[in-house]
């Protein structure tokens, strides 16, 4: 069984990973990077449409 992973890209320093959703807040919490702490919506972290949606569709 393959794991579903949400693929993130921080918009403050680029750097990029990827976690379950079920390990992350819902797209319209605040999120913190955690390499230099730009603070935003997660929605802004997500590094495409399709990742977004994944997150979506595994919270709601």
């Amino acid at each position: 069984m393959d794991e579903t992973f949400v693929r993130l890209v921080c918009p403050g320093c680029q750097t990029t990973w990827k976690r379950p959703p079920g390990e992350l807040p819902t797209h319209d919490r605040e999120f913190t990077c955690r390499d230099c702490e730009t603070e935003r919506r997660l929605a802004e972290f997500t590094r495409t449409d399709h990742d977004l949606a994944v997150l979506k569709q595994f919270q709601g």
